[in-house]
């Protein structure tokens, strides 16, 4: 399992946030029953008495449902299951939360530890295709919806890490496909992580499938052209000099050869633009 990284900080400054402005009141009215509820129930939460302020929290919501504190109980209440690794039903209550208050102001935290709540069940990419696509997809959200959040950068991070786990995924199942001679099933994956994964580090590997599979069904100028892309993008990278082994020197190609040799130009040329420009 990913274990849960960096958000300590985020998540008590998003507690205090919600509990300060209360506790610092010198009195407070005997009227006010759910503000008082809501501060007894997260001094049971810092205690560490979880299953107590879960407790309480279910009180506010019974009786105070249209209370500012009743939603904020149901974000605690998740977030206790959260923390308890109870994460189906703490995404069932951030659902409900997000379906009902889509304007609260602490909706940006809420889509984050829902997408946490995925993302912490990742714990293998051949068995977690779900999670993976959940994570992405709920981080994305946080993104697009509140991209001045605080919980933004973070969740940008973990979009790389989300995409380097599907992209995995892909990768070992096209390899299967190759090692059983389904060259065209072994293709569709590689291509997928090609086309949607480009920025992981298993492109390059997957564009060096291509070549070997191009070659394998006689498709040679596909094959060259594949290459290229390697020798061009990848100079430095080891399927660079494994793709030049198959169709530059073992097979003496000189059409391969002269096409290597054109990238090695341009990749040259490249390199002293970026000089020059400097």
């Amino acid at each position: 399992m990913i274990k849960k990284i960096s958000i300590t900080l985020i998540i008590m400054l998003f507690l205090i946030s919600c509990s300060s402005n209360k506790e610092t009141k010198d009195t407070v009215s005997i009227n006010s029953s759910p503000e008082i509820l809501y501060i007894e129930a997260m001094a049971i939460f810092k205690n560490n008495d979880f299953e107590g302020a879960l407790i309480k929290f279910k009180e506010i919501e019974s009786k105070y449902p249209l209370s500012n504190e009743a939603v904020q109980s149901q974000i605690m209440s998740g977030f206790i299951d959260y923390l308890s690794m109870e994460y189906e039903s703490a995404i069932f209550k951030y659902n409900r939360v997000i379906q009902k208050y889509p304007s609260h102001k602490n909706i940006d935290y809420v889509f984050y530890i829902k997408a946490m709540c995925y993302f912490e069940q990742i714990s293998h990419e051949e068995l977690d295709s779900n999670n993976n696509i959940k994570a992405l997809e709920n981080f994305e959200q946080v993104i697009l919806r509140f991209p001045e959040s605080d919980y933004a950068k973070d969740s940008k991070l973990k979009i790389i890490l989300v995409k380097e786990n599907i992209a995995a995924k892909h990768m070992d199942v096209g390899r299967f496909y190759m090692k059983n001679d389904k060259y065209i099933a072994a293709m569709n994956r590689f291509k997928i992580v090609i086309e949607e994964f480009a920025q992981t580090k298993f492109t390059p590997e997957a564009l060096f499938r291509l070549v070997e599979i191009y070659y394998k069904l006689g498709m040679i100028e596909e094959a060259n052209k594949t290459a290229a892309v390697i020798a061009y993008n990848y100079p430095d990278s080891k399927w660079y000099e494994y793709s030049y082994n198959i169709l530059g020197i073992e097979k003496n190609n000189d059409e391969t050869q002269n096409l290597f040799n054109k990238v090695k130009k341009l990749i040259k040329n490249k390199k002293q633009n970026g000089k020059e420009s400097e």
